[in-house]
This record gives structure tokens, sequence and C-alpha cells, in this order.
């Protein structure tokens, strides 16, 4: 891996030869890497833990499935928004993406995309944002809107924390308190232990993610709880995992699930076994397959909750 903020081609996260850059004008491309579109695996792990939280709340209440129509808010919300914590993430970081190896070439730290652009930009989605969030109740309005307290923190939590995962989990999962908010008016345990699994699980994925910069990283003077764990990330991430398939359980008998979502919570435990036991912490290909991965365990999760009502 290269370092000091050189420019190899390889080690960028950007992937140029996405499918939809073809589709896409020459000019809208920077702004497509810039929300990395061409990578959706962030917007599905956002959107997850609110289709979880929304199918739940929908069985809940009347045995139901949940609403189409909300369903298609919370995946282009989790789209835009998670497109808007991109744009906030790399403004704030983009002396310290020139740093780094995978991430020199992303367009604020190039250049490609000047910081004034970029701001005009993030108010155009934190605007569609709104316009998603204004079509459910006042409870779940605010519960959006206190959210962009953690998204604008987030990317300050590397500078002064080895652990920016945990808050990136507090950040990531609080659409499982807004789906439910949305269903049913209120936040309820069944609510809160979906979203305490939630974090749990970003805290082990996300760690294992951290593993591809944890050299850059050091030089850049960044913390991470993969810096912090080293050699220990095996056990640490395995126990992330354990409770979060724990609290997930939990969450199923407080809304009396079927068989068939603890069913789906125990193969999630066999992905998960895989994960920790393939894990090479040295090899960023090997922790990026991986950390990819954990979209096949949210599916089947929200496959348990979808059928095992």
């Amino acid at each position: 891996m290269t370092t000091n903020g050189s420019h190899n081609q390889n080690a960028s996260d950007i992937q140029a030869n996405a499918w939809m850059m073809s589709l896409t004008p020459k000019v809208a491309r920077p702004y497509l890497h810039l929300i990395r579109a061409d990578r959706p695996i962030g917007t599905w792990l956002l959107l997850l833990p609110c289709l979880w939280s929304l199918t739940i709340a929908s069985k809940s209440i009347d045995n139901g499935l949940p609403n189409p129509w909300y369903i298609l808010l919370f995946a282009f919300g989790a789209f835009v928004m998670r497109g808007a914590g991109c744009v906030i993430n790399d403004l704030w970081d983009r002396d310290i993406d020139g740093k780094v190896a995978r991430t020199a070439t992303r367009p604020i730290a190039s250049g490609v995309i000047p910081v004034r652009a970029a701001f005009i930009f993030l108010a155009v989605l934190l605007l569609l944002g709104l316009l998603v969030l204004i079509q459910f109740n006042i409870t779940a309005i605010i519960l959006g809107i206190s959210s962009l307290a953690l998204v604008a923190m987030y990317p300050f939590m590397k500078r002064i924390t080895y652990w920016p995962q945990a808050f990136l989990g507090f950040t990531f999962n609080w659409g499982a308190l807004l789906a439910w908010a949305a269903v049913t008016g209120s936040v309820d345990k069944t609510a809160v232990l979906l979203y305490a699994a939630g974090v749990l699980w970003t805290l082990g994925y996300d760690t294992v993610y951290g593993h591809q910069d944890k050299a850059d990283d050091l030089l850049a003077g960044v913390k991470s709880s993969s810096i912090k764990l080293g050699r220990h990330t095996h056990i640490f991430v395995a126990l992330t995992y354990i409770f979060s398939l724990l609290l997930l359980t939990a969450a199923g008998l407080t809304a009396e699930m079927s068989w068939f979502f603890y069913l789906m919570i125990s193969i999630g435990g066999l992905q998960f076994t895989w994960q920790i036991t393939t894990l090479k912490i040295d090899n960023p290909e090997n922790c990026l397959t991986r950390f990819k991965s954990n979209r096949d365990v949210g599916l089947l999760i929200f496959l348990g909750a979808l059928i095992g009502g």
C-alpha cells in the first residue's frame, strides 16, 4: 500500500468503471463518486436496520406487511443521507484523505470538486432528505432531525478517540428508531433492542473495514478501533457479533416473532463465523470482502422479519 498521499489508482476506493458511470454525463460523475454511488454497500448498511424495524413494527400493529411507500421512502432516504454523510466526511477529512492511498483521489481531496460546490451539493442532499422526512409523523421528524448532530460530529471522532466506529454505529443505526416511530408514533423497547443490535454490528464490521487503512491512518495521525485492537480484532469482532445476535433475539422475543426469524438469525451467525475465521487483518482485499458480506447478514434478518412475524 502506498502512503503519503500517493495517487496510486490501484489503491483508490473509487470504482472508475462502475456501470452507472457510463450512463451519466461526465459533469455528474465526480458527484456520484463523492456520494459513493458506485459503492452501494454503505446505503445497504444504512437501510437494513430501517427495514428490520419497519417490518417488525408493522407486524406488531396489525400483523401486516410494511407499507411499500415507506420502504421506498426509506430506501431513497438512505441513499440521500448516506450521500450527505459522505460529503460531510470528505469535507472535514479532505486534508487527511490526501495522505491516505485509498482516499487520495476522492473528488474533494483531489480538488476535482471545489469546497464551495461540495457545500452546495450537501445542501441539496439535505433538502431531499428533509422532503422524505416530512412524509412521516412528528415523532419521526424530530428523531430524523436530531440525527443530523450525529452525522455532523462523526468525522471528528477519529481525531479524538480510538473508537470512531462506535460513534458510527450510533449514527448509522438511528433509522431503526426512526422507522419504528414512523409506523407506531413512538419508540418502544423492541426498537431500542434493534438499535443496540445494529450499533454492535456496525462496531464489528467497521473495525474489519478499518484494517484497510491502518498503515496510512497511523501516518496521518488518525485513530480507529482497528489500530487500537490490532491482533485482538478477531476476538473483539466475534464478541460484537455475538452480542448483536443476542440483542436481535431479544428483540424478536419482545415482538413475539416466529421460529423463522430465529432461523435467519442463526444463519446470520454462521455467516459471522465465516467472516471471523477467514479474516486476514493485514490483507485489505480480504477485509473489504468480509465487510461487504454484512449486507447478506442484514438481508437475512430482514427476510426473517418479513416472513417470521
